[in-house]
């Protein structure tokens, strides 16, 4: 199973003081040493941490492949760019981070999508793990999807973390059996896997994934890869991002 290092939290600690410091090369450049099989940035439309100069540095010098996270709005640029991969995400600019899966009945799409498989870039749509949208995604043209594990890791953390108890804790979930719902949401992302891989579709994985949870998605045999950042990028500040990183790549093995 690959691992796709998502480096934007990196970026969002240099933007808090205005500086280049965290350098944004420094850690990709780190990722890859230690093994990352991808990078992965988001250049978001506001530009809240990856800019675009970040953006054309990566792809530029990276010397393994580059997954592009992106809205629609910024089809233009990514199509210039040029990445191995752009994975199209929803956007909202009051949203803290990415919030659950594309709306696939997006008017722009299939016209986004229609230009990046022309310009030879693998197309990835990131989606929930229901059968509707895994279809809807294949007859759009997409050669890779990346199922949301969001809904997945807010039930592990409830079920299995003291978030709870403390001022994080995820409301829509109090007042239900947090196991039970972990559950449900672990057989709702193999069964999509599975189904994905079926009708030919490359099938990769992300959000929320971290050190204590990634075991029970590295475990489904469908999916050929992660993308993780917030985790690995918290985790660093302890470790190191190479030993961070180190550490991810054998939980995954």
């Amino acid at each position: 199973m690959k691992l796709g290092v998502n480096i934007d939290h990196v970026a969002v600690l240099r933007e808090a003081r205005r500086v280049n410091d965290p350098n944004i090369l420094n850690a990709m450049f780190t990722a890859i040493n230690a093994g990352a099989d991808q990078i992965t940035i988001h250049l978001r439309e506001d530009r809240r941490h990856i800019d675009d100069t970040d953006t054309i540095n990566i792809i530029n010098l990276c010397t393994i492949p580059v997954n592009l996270e992106c809205a629609t709005a910024i089809t233009d640029i990514v199509l210039e760019l040029s990445p191995h991969r752009a994975t199209i995400v929803p956007e909202r600019r009051e949203e803290l981070t990415t919030e659950g899966g594309l709306n696939l009945a997006s008017p722009e799409l299939p016209s986004t999508i229609a230009a990046m498989n022309e310009t030879g870039i693998d197309v990835s749509l990131f989606i929930d793990p229901n059968s509707d949208d895994i279809i809807a995604a294949k007859e759009l043209g997409a050669n890779t999807i990346e199922l949301h594990t969001g809904s997945f890791a807010n039930a592990y953390l409830m079920a299995y973390s003291n978030i709870p108890k403390t001022k994080f804790s995820i409301k829509s979930l109090e007042h239900t059996n947090a196991k039970e719902a972990l559950e449900f949401e672990l057989d709702r992302l193999k069964k999509a896997a599975k189904f994905a891989k079926n009708i030919g579709l490359n099938v990769a994985a992300g959000h929320g994934l971290n050190y204590q949870n990634v075991g029970l998605i590295a475990n489904i045999p469908e999916i050929f890869e992660l993308n993780i950042g917030q985790s690995i990028i918290a985790r660093s500040i302890f470790t190191g991002l190479s030993q961070a990183i180190k550490d991810m790549k054998e939980l995954i093995k």
